[in-house]
């Protein structure tokens, strides 16, 4: 919207987090609480953003990008003052300015805009978001005038009276503003209080002082006004996402045997007809395509898996998997691998920055390292490139429809001609022809009665 901006509080540091780590920047489903917001405020089509950062600021700009815009509040002198940093960039604006928090990572794009729409509605200069909790103990109560509905004050928890502390509306601490009314506002807030910070709720009472309508918008998921300030409400958060994340694969088309122990980050993509097995962690940007088995105890991470494909107990990172391709139990795929369609990788077999090619297969016991595999390409049990000379990696070529038996040892430099064969045991150096047999192994000897001798 063109006249609509929001303000996204991310500069404190979030002491109860007991962590190096700016609390912001801690994640939930696999992305930090402060993306989780920005995102949700860009899919609302807000027409600017601006983030206040202070407590590790550059460590928040650097996961955030050139997606929005900074302002920086260097002394941490309460959320008004926080604010207030933003007239700069925002305080010759009309119109109207969500204030939230970053660690508010569950309320969504639809709430904002109903919240805004409901403000702009109401002719209100300021409206609360609030919602309904079981237990409201320690958190500021709305209290309503109970012809007009309008918002007659906000009273924390301990200042409340045993009647107003019956009231199970909450104030979530999020807040929509007619512009020039808050920059306008802040100019009055003090900081004559114990903490002797400036509060922007204060802003609320000087509105409301002034003769201002105040309104309050009630979200229908209490979830929503979660916010996290130590790492039990980081688990709770973490809990609820993922429920909600996985409710709604299943309305897709997926099908979860266990959704209470199946984790899906938020980024991740999933196709109808794919089955999800207990345990399996789905990572990052990871797309998961139609009619695969992934799991049980999969770990997959910026991966992406084509359709009719199978993963059983195993990891795969920053890699494309083939359709119809069958990997596991307990293999390894790292970074930089592509598995072509219909390729078998099995049990114990461990590929890095590697092209395994159409119908190839590495059934047991491998390493394949800096490798370029052809298509219908055979490597036996216990084979592996040997790609590392000490100081650099070298490239193994094996060429389409080669056969390399067990416990063979590829030398890289060094390429495996085309429909070649490699004897079980061999220690392989030199390049092999196509069509050739090559065989590199001591001759075997025996000593008749050597040991009875000893």
């Amino acid at each position: 919207m063109d006249n609509r901006y929001a303000i996204i509080l991310a500069a404190g540091q979030g002491k109860r987090m007991k962590s190096s780590k700016p609390k912001v920047l801690h994640t939930v489903c696999g992305k930090p609480m402060v993306s989780h917001v920005v995102d949700q405020v860009q899919a609302a089509n807000f027409a600017q953003t601006a983030v206040v950062v202070g407590h590790e600021g550059a460590e928040v700009q650097k996961v955030l990008g050139d997606e929005v815009s900074f302002v920086w509040q260097n002394e941490r002198l309460g959320t008004g003052h926080a604010v207030k940093q933003a007239k700069p960039l925002l305080g010759d604006k009309k119109g109207t300015t969500l204030v939230i928090s970053a660690d508010t990572p569950m309320i969504s794009a639809v709430t904002m805009q109903d919240l805004s729409d409901h403000h702009e509605h109401s002719g209100a200069k300021a409206t609360v978001l609030t919602a309904r909790v079981d237990d409201p103990t320690g958190l500021g109560r709305v209290i309503r005038d109970p012809e007009t509905g309008e918002v007659q004050k906000i009273v924390e928890h301990k200042d409340a009276s045993a009647k107003e502390r019956g009231i199970s509306e909450i104030n979530t601490a999020t807040y929509c503003i007619d512009n020039e009314a808050l920059f306008s506002a802040l100019q009055e807030v003090t900081n004559d209080n114990a903490q002797e910070e400036y509060y922007l709720p204060d802003v609320i009472e000087i509105l409301k002082a002034r003769g201002e309508k105040i309104s309050a918008w009630e979200t229908p998921d209490a979830a929503e006004a979660l916010g996290i300030n130590d790492r039990v409400a980081l688990a709770d958060a973490e809990k609820t996402m993922q429920r909600r994340i996985n409710e709604y694969w299943m309305k897709q088309g997926v099908t979860f045997v266990d959704p209470d122990h199946t984790y899906v980050s938020v980024d991740t993509e999933l196709g109808a007809d794919t089955t999800i097995y207990p345990g399996t962690m789905l990572r990052g940007q990871t797309v998961i395509g139609e009619g695969c088995e992934i799991g049980p105890h999969s770990d997959i991470t910026d991966s992406r898996v084509v359709d009719f494909t199978t993963i059983k107990q195993s990891t795969v990172s920053a890699s494309v998997i083939g359709e119809h391709v069958h990997i596991g139990p307990f293999a390894h795929i790292r970074p930089d691998s592509s598995i072509a369609q219909g390729a078998k990788v099995g049990n114990f077999v461990e590929i890095k920055n590697t092209e395994v090619g159409k119908g190839s297969k590495a059934n047991h016991l491998s390493y394949i390292g800096d490798a370029e595999l052809g298509e219908d390409v055979n490597l036996g049990c216990g084979a592996i490139t040997v790609n590392y000379d000490g100081k650099e990696k070298h490239v193994t070529t094996i060429e389409d429809g080669a056969f390399i038996g067990c416990n063979a040892n590829l030398v890289a430099p060094v390429t495996i001609g085309q429909n070649s064969f490699v004897a079980a045991g061999s220690t392989i150096t030199d390049d092999v022809p196509g069509e050739s047999l090559s065989i590199a192994r001591a001759r075997q000897t025996n000593k008749d009665g050597y040991l009875k001798e000893k």
